[in-house]
């Protein structure tokens, strides 16, 4: 997915990365040069589902303007990292 707005410089990854592994999340989080943050998620469809809702909202600080997400085949990833 990737997430647009004023996302970075917010703690939008380490926020993130906390709340996927509350959740039991697996995957990766990123800024990106055109100021956007990207992620992958892994794992139960309910706690991805919740994972993507809580990025619709974003941390304390981010003003989210849109969410572009897709789905995409698993690639068995382990643990969640900030990129």
């Amino acid at each position: 997915m990737v997430v647009h707005g004023s996302v970075q410089g917010v703690f939008f990854r380490d926020s993130c990365r906390r709340e996927a592994e509350s959740r039991g999340v697996a995957g990766w989080v990123s800024n990106r040069r055109d100021g956007a943050v990207e992620a992958v998620f892994e794992g139960d469809p309910d706690a991805v589902g919740a994972l993507v809702d809580w990025c619709a909202r974003g941390p304390r600080g981010a003003d989210v303007e849109s969410v572009d997400d897709r789905s995409e085949e698993p690639e068995g990833l382990s643990g969640f990292r900030i990129r």
